[in-house]
């Protein structure tokens, strides 16, 4: 039953997925439906992409966007009450906000209700509204309508009335540098930089030529694509998980269910072919290669099954974060000793009599098969270890490349002690060594499991595992391990024989006791870098004694071009918003590392840019967006994002691009990721190529 309930578990980790959303997310239509002869209402319709949310309306001021209608013309109308939301609404705590905001999915209609004062009416006006998905929030988007008809034969005549904001029509223009005013920073928004106790000022700048400030303006999107192309990111991200394919498979390789087999299969190849060396030899190998193929093959149906634009998804995706942190908890007790994980028997006995009936590659290939079923319960720990943090890196091959890093590890010493046989005497013995590696990886799956659950934890809200809750976490398990490691205790399985622990497990108890007390600091505040990467930000933490800030010193994007020409050094544009969640993660998690709040300090010229400011500009402007249709830009906020669109073919937040004095970029583009480490080399490029 045990058995039958795990094998349960696995399967789900196959056919569990979520779609991952492409291109625009929300798709509006909008209708007007005369419902009687004195009121009209004006209906929009959404349908939004799976992982993506629209926010509903008559949420907080400091919160993000809510959905509201501006009605700019009422001609023999006049609105009646507020905008009204219909769907399926949730209401979820959000920790970076600290409220709970309430949001819709899949689908949502909005409905504007106008009463008709006169015998013919005009409205005209747009619907505004926000949307995020995990990692990225578009800037806010309007969806406008215009719209006549006749009211009741007896109604006066129709008479402009006071509509909740009155624009003009606006003007065409060819030239968005032409048109779009600068704006100057408003006293709340033109912040100094703060980095712990420092602070620089704003730098009042001359005014530059009109050419060099054209520039500023033209598009880099296709410069800006190949500096995206040639970062290399993947390519370290797939050696990663390679090496880390290689690791599991050593580790795999020492255990009870592995390390025993290999000195029986090689010798059943030697003397199965003891008048013909070579052939010995070259069943050794295809076995090696049947290894091989087997975990390749599980590696390519996973890929099949989610696809690489849902491998995307994985990382940030709720549901299957938790169904992990499940997995690898199953995992982390079985190793412990609490219970076996073991297919039914009769399946390798089968597998098994069907390798003896046959001959050639098919029987060698049976006997890998045999081995992989056999071994189960030691692999898939680590096989389910190395799967989940291959599916998870966002890369569709890289669960291939990971499975072949574990299978080559798995399968040469196989081929290595057929090859030379005098090795397999020196090689250690079977022993209670093979159990305590099964603990110390019991450990390391249990310590990986919280990262898993935190990630759901930081989507949900739940405030479960806080950075403190997680610190202590680790703390107690690491400490536990190392406890371990010198003897201080054992486990009911292991042996109690009463012998000293070998000098390498006390030498690595001392390493786990040492990371134990690196992380008790980070209780209190201490940034400990070392585990930036699994930790929760550092804004969920209550108790922090050092809190590091970062504020650009200029929210207005030719002000502060112009200051960093006159002070000679690079710039970094955050296309960020007041409502953007995932913006005030990376601002808390990776801006408050004092190495990056340095770098944005002195190395660059900070500029943020909110797309979601309300200041009105002097007059509506109508710019040609890249797709060849209109938009009608009314506050700065609508200026930056048609910034954003236009020069750097993007629209969502947070979004991080470093540009030389002439608006050139100087590396790609960076995104939503709270990885420190990633984000400092990020900036450490483009500051190299500024030198350059």
């Amino acid at each position: 039953m045990k058995t039958t309930k795990i094998l349960s578990l696995l399967v789900m980790l196959f056919v569990s997925v979520l779609g991952f959303a492409q291109g625009q997310p929300v798709h509006f239509s909008v209708q007007q439906k005369q419902v009687s002869p004195t009121e009209v209402d004006v209906i929009f319709s959404a349908t939004i992409d799976k992982g993506w949310h629209v926010y509903s309306t008559g949420l907080p001021a400091d919160g993000p966007i809510s959905a509201t209608v501006t009605t700019e013309k009422a001609v023999g109308a006049e609105p009646i009450g507020k905008l009204i939301a219909s769907g399926q609404e949730k209401n979820v705590f959000d920790p970076v906000f600290s409220m709970k905001l309430r949001y819709f999915e899949n689908k949502v209609t909005f409905i504007q209700k106008y009463k008709i004062t006169g015998k013919t009416y005009h409205i005209k006006g747009f619907l505004e509204y926000g949307s995020c998905d995990d990692e990225q929030c578009m800037p806010p988007t309007d969806v406008e309508f215009d719209y006549k008809g006749n009211g009741p034969a007896t109604a006066p005549t129709a008479k402009e009335t006071v509509a909740e904001t009155t624009a003009g029509e606006g003007k065409t223009v060819e030239s968005a540098l032409d048109a779009l005013p600068a704006v100057a920073a408003t006293d709340t928004m033109a912040k100094a930089v703060v980095a712990g106790d420092s602070v620089v000022a704003p730098i009042a700048a001359p005014a530059l030529s009109k050419d060099v400030e054209a520039q500023w303006w033209t598009p880099i999107i296709k410069e800006l694509k190949a500096f995206n192309e040639t970062t290399g990111s993947q390519g370290q991200s797939l050696w990663y998980i390679f090496l880390m394919g290689i690791v599991g498979g050593l580790v795999a390789l020492l255990t009870p269910c592995v390390w025993p087999i290999i000195p029986m299969t090689v010798s059943f190849f030697l003397k199965r072919a003891k008048d013909d060396r070579k052939k010995g030899i070259r069943d050794a190998i295809t076995y090696g290669i049947s290894i091989i193929v087997i975990y390749m093959g599980l590696a390519l149906l996973i890929t099949a099954i989610f696809g690489p634009q849902r491998l995307n998804a994985l990382a940030t995706n709720a549901p299957f974060n938790i169904f992990f942190f499940l997995m690898l908890l199953v995992f982390a007790f079985s190793f412990f000793g609490w219970f076996e994980l073991a297919l039914p028997s009769k399946w390798g006995n089968a597998v098994d009599n069907k390798a003896s009936a046959t001959t050639g590659l098919l029987s060698i290939f049976l006997m890998a098969f045999t081995l992989s079923l056999v071994s189960f319960s030691c692999t898939a720990p680590v096989v389910g270890l190395l799967l989940v943090q291959a599916v998870t890196s966002g890369d569709y091959i890289a669960p291939a490349v990971g499975m072949f890093g574990f299978a080559l590890a798995l399968a040469l010493p196989f081929t290595l002690f057929a090859l030379f046989p005098t090795w397999l005497k020196q090689a250690p013995k079977s022993g209670s060594w093979m159990n305590m590696i099964k603990v110390v990886l019991g450990f390391i799956e249990l310590a990986f499991a919280l990262k898993f659950f935190s990630v759901a934890d930081l989507a949900y809200g739940w405030h479960l595992l806080d950075r403190e809750v997680f610190l202590s976490l680790w703390i107690a398990i690491f400490g536990l391990l190392g406890l371990y490691l010198i003897g201080i205790f054992k486990f009911p399985h292991d042996d109690v024989d009463g012998k000293p622990m070998p000098v390498p497990a006390i030498m690595l108890g001392l390493v786990s006791l040492a990371f134990t007390i690196y992380m008790i600091p980070g209780l209190w505040g201490a940034p400990c870098k070392a585990v930036s990467a699994f930790a929760p930000p550092m804004n969920t933490q209550d108790f922090n004694l050092a809190p590091t800030t970062v504020h650009a010193a200029y929210t207005d994007y030719e002000e502060g071009m112009r200051a960093a020409a006159a002070t000679g050094k690079p710039v970094l544009i955050d296309f960020t918003g007041f409502g953007c969640v995932n913006c005030r993660k990376m601002e808390a998690s990776v801006w408050s590392d004092k190495r990056v709040a340095d770098k944005l300090m002195k190395d660059y010229i900070l500029i943020s840019l909110y797309v979601d400011d309300k200041t009105p500009l002097k007059e509506p402007i109508k710019v040609k967006r890249t797709d060849g249709t209109e938009r009608t830009l009314r506050t700065i906020g609508d200026k930056w994002s048609h910034l954003e669109e236009s020069k750097f073919g993007y629209l969502a937040q947070p979004f991080y691009v470093p540009l030389d004095n002439m608006g050139k970029p100087l590396n790609g583009s960076y995104s939503y990721k709270e990885d420190i480490p990633a984000y400092l080399d990020f900036l450490d490029k483009g500051l190299e190529n500024y030198k350059k």
